[in-house]
């Protein structure tokens, strides 16, 4: 739960301030495959990466 609560924290830092692609963000949080990393987003949050970036 931990984990998962910081791996979001770093995941919205980077969605905000940077200009990465969110496959890109993915990959640098250790997931290998963008469609978990979405799911996993969106179940913690109930935004997808790009609407939470908008």
């Amino acid at each position: 739960m931990i984990i998962s609560q910081r791996v979001i924290q770093e995941a919205k830092i980077l969605l905000k301030q940077t200009n990465w692609s969110v496959s890109e963000i993915a990959y640098t949080l250790g997931f290998d495959d963008l469609a978990h990393f979405s799911n996993f987003f969106k179940k913690q949050t109930c935004f997808t990466p790009l609407s939470f970036r908008l």
